[in-house]
């Protein structure tokens, strides 16, 4: 294992900022690259990022790793805004993974995805431990972009239970996933339950889906066992959205993996000083809840749940 400082860039204000890596295995081989936080409340991503550490410390000190295996693992790349208890950049409120490839020229956040990137290029397989745009908890699943230069099979070597193919928008066209794939990485961003908090049990599910890819691609001589079943692949336009019509409290009553039957609740608005009931929130079709809304407070026309249809017979 050797740890090293990536690169330092100025801040405003505060310290430079400083982004370590950790690297595995042979140095001249670029074979699977980690990237965990980029948001100022990825500490989930964060944790996992150093549980897979402390892992790959073991596996290597005990032989484990094949000799054309070689590992790079940046656990934070925004300590600036994890600091100060903002998702994005906080001097302008700007998102990193809305920056790449980067440009080594332009704003801060453009710099530190440039230098990123940089560093990730290059390796066959990369990793993204990311985190939705709303705050929430999914169901653990791989995603990847359908950019044409995908291999949706191989996604199934993590041996998670769902691989979401998401169809790329322009604003997609900015994330690491994206410029990864069109780069000649085969790119997937795993999704844990939880962003802002811990859950160790979920984390340690991540952790061992990556030493299990390692582990099946021949990188990481370690036994796995087959999984119990294939992997559902679905497009995410497929995960029916379940919006809310009132603004107030949400209370949830099912949570992700929970299944639910049409017309099932799935959580209540209240009206915030009165307690009244506003609205219920039930679901469209019959299937599993993939996503649930975890803020307290909710807009109207906001997205609270997710639901995965039942997979046809």
């Amino acid at each position: 294992m050797k740890e090293e400082v990536l690169f330092t860039i100025d801040t405003p204000y505060r310290p430079a900022l400083q982004v370590r890596a950790w690297r595995f295995g042979n140095p001249g081989q670029k074979s699977l690259a980690v990237m965990g936080s980029l948001r100022g409340n990825e500490i989930q991503q964060m944790y996992i990022s150093g549980q897979l550490i402390r892992a790959l410390k073991s596996a290597e000190a005990a032989g484990q790793l094949s000799p054309d295996c070689g590992i790079l693992v940046i656990p934070c790349a925004n300590q600036f805004s994890m600091n100060v208890g903002r998702r994005f950049w906080a001097a302008d409120n700007t998102d990193i993974n809305r920056m790449f490839p980067g440009y080594d020229q332009g704003e801060t956040t453009q710099r530190i995805a440039a230098r990123i990137f940089t560093a990730l290029q290059g390796y066959r397989y990369g990793v993204h431990l990311t985190s939705f745009y709303l705050p929430g908890d999914h169901l653990p699943h791989v995603r990847m972009m359908d950019t044409g230069y995908q291999h949706i099979e191989e996604a199934a070597d993590f041996g998670l239970p769902y691989i979401v193919l998401r169809t790329p928008r322009s604003y997609d066209t900015t994330t690491l996933n994206y410029n990864w794939q069109i780069w000649d990485t085969q790119a997937f961003s795993l999704y844990s339950t939880s962003t802002d908090c811990i859950d160790e049990s979920a984390a340690q599910l991540a952790v061992e889906s990556i030493l299990r890819f390692l582990a099946v691609k021949g990188l990481l001589r370690r036994q796995y066992f087959p999984a119990a079943a294939a992997p559902r692949i679905l497009r995410e336009n497929t995960l029916h959205d379940v919006l809310s019509h009132a603004g107030g409290l949400m209370l949830c009553r099912r949570h992700p993996g929970d299944p639910v039957e049409e017309n099932g609740l799935l959580g209540e608005i209240l009206n915030p000083c009165t307690g009244q009931l506003l609205e219920q929130l039930r679901a469209d079709c019959r299937g599993r809840v993939f996503f649930c809304r975890r803020a307290q407070l909710i807009n109207g026309h906001e997205v609270a749940f997710r639901i995965l249809p039942e997979a046809p017979l």
